[in-house]
């Protein structure tokens, strides 16, 4: 099983480092690490060259956000299942992308996903929230429930059926994206209950009080528009995440 990972990056030089070390030691070796750089400035590229993973396509242009790069990027892959990686992000152990081929072993899953730590920027074995996913089932929607998407790997086919994400989104794409997989495309889900990625916090979603209402905004956009609910949604999608931040520690 080839699995392809995307990575989206602009200016991440300085988590590069960690990100590539933990691509590099997956024991799952029909991989290839798809970048689309976004015209970084920082010495992204020249790293990249120097360090990059031994399957890496790279290629670097301009784009109009997040969304619209990791959809380039997936248009360039060639692999069996598709999962991103982040600079910000690592595999955190080298086992993870075994776990996902096993699962997928079963013609009868779509895509896996797993649990997720946030981990403090400046230090990265201190875990600020643990995102423990728990089993997929439909009527969780409708609670504001969905699967950490840094964790989540699709087979082809699901973009090929349910499509690409929408760039209209600024920061919910992702959001977006996996209501239609999973409600339009059917996605069907295995969980694996492990902690597959550590992330470093300080995304866009949450860099800015304004950008937390976009978010929102974009939130609420995503859940009218798939049907999974309304203003309840969308206060029960916040608050889960509340519980999250309970029992953080050392990794």
């Amino acid at each position: 099983m080839k699995i392809s990972v995307v990575t989206a990056v602009m200016n991440g030089c300085a988590t590069l480092p960690a990100m590539l070390e933990s691509l590099s030691a997956q024991g799952h070796l029909d991989v290839e690490h798809i970048v689309q750089d976004g015209g970084s400035t920082d010495g992204t590229l020249a790293y990249l060259q120097a360090h990059g993973h031994r399957n890496m396509v790279l290629e670097s242009c301009p784009d109009t956000g997040i969304y619209d790069a990791i959809n380039h990027g997936i248009q360039r892959t060639t692999g069996d299942v598709i999962g991103l990686l982040h600079a910000d992000d690592l595999l955190v152990d080298a086992d993870v992308l075994t776990w996902v081929a096993e699962a997928l072993s079963n013609p009868a899953i779509d895509g896996v996903y797993g649990d997720l730590q946030y981990v403090a920027r400046n230090d990265p074995n201190r875990v600020i929230r643990y995102w423990k996913a728990g089993a997929y089932s439909a009527a969780l929607l409708r609670r504001g429930w969905m699967p950490p998407h840094p964790t989540l790997y699709l087979r082809r086919e699901v973009f090929i059926r349910a499509g690409l994400y929408d760039t209209s989104f600024r920061i919910a794409g992702d959001y977006d994206g996996m209501l239609r997989f999973l409600t339009q495309g059917q996605v069907r889900l295995a969980y694996i209950p492990k902690v597959m990625v550590r992330m470093k916090m300080g995304g866009a979603s949450n860099k800015s009080f304004a950008h937390m209402i976009r978010k929102s905004r974009e939130d609420y956009r995503a859940i009218r528009r798939h049907g999974v609910g309304g203003i309840r949604t969308l206060v029960a999608k916040n608050l889960s995440k509340l519980p999250q931040f309970i029992g953080r520690g050392q990794v």
